[in-house]
């Protein structure tokens, strides 16, 4: 799997305007790979990702049911909601990064270099602390909290602007991104619905996400 980051012509605004000009120039990829656990909804989940000098955006459109979020707080189990998520390793000698939202805007974020399993969470890994976290600029169309579940459809937008001061923070220096390949993958979940499922952009072996073996490619766009 290969997805092109092409380079944003201008600095926009976080608003989740997927047809705006500047969206409208990016690749659109699709989370289509979804895994036989799950229940037999299957949203369409598409995705786009630009880049600028400052950093990385990314937006999700989620034609969804069964449409809930609870999760407020920092670093909370935004998984169990419905959800969408980021994951990126810039370099193949580091770890990789989480960014996971709910459809309110929470966000839960990591820098994991060894995923094995842990009752704690992860091998090695640590959760970026909520002054990290700040730095992550985050639209979501739907309020914040959605306490009973949307049941019929509905189509919701999460954007997300990853700085690469942030990354480099945790993984060290980058460079100019131009031609630059990083891996990653884009998943949609919603674990605690009444229509759980887990789907990604580029294949997973087994349902765990965090399988960097499976991740796809991200080339930015010279």
């Amino acid at each position: 799997m290969e997805y092109i980051v092409r380079r944003a012509a201008a600095k926009e605004k976080l608003d989740g305007n997927w047809d705006g000009d500047a969206w409208r120039r990016a690749e659109t990829g699709e989370i289509a790979s979804f895994r036989p656990e799950g229940s037999g909804h299957r949203p369409r989940v598409l995705f786009r990702a630009l880049y600028d000098d400052d950093g990385i955006r990314v937006m999700f459109r989620v034609e969804d049911r069964y449409v809930k979020s609870l999760v407020t707080e920092y670093n909370g189990m935004v998984c169990r909601d419905s959800c969408v998520e980021f994951f990126v390793r810039p370099l193949p000698d580091k770890g990789y990064f989480n960014f996971e939202t709910n459809c309110g805007g929470a966000l839960l974020c990591s820098y994991i270099e060894d995923p094995v399993r842990t009752k704690d969470g992860f091998l090695k890994f640590k959760r970026l602390p909520p002054e990290d976290g700040a730095k992550v600029g985050i639209y979501h169309s739907m309020p914040s909290v959605v306490p009973e579940e949307i049941t019929e459809p509905v189509i919701w937008v999460n954007e997300l602007f990853v700085p690469l001061a942030l990354l480099e923070k945790y993984a060290g220096p980058l460079g100019p991104l131009p031609g630059q390949k990083w891996t990653a993958n884009f998943y949609k979940c919603a674990d605690g619905t009444s229509h759980p499922h887990w789907a990604s952009w580029s294949p997973v072996k087994a349902l765990n996400f965090h399988l960097p073996d499976c991740f796809g490619t991200i080339v930015f766009e010279k």
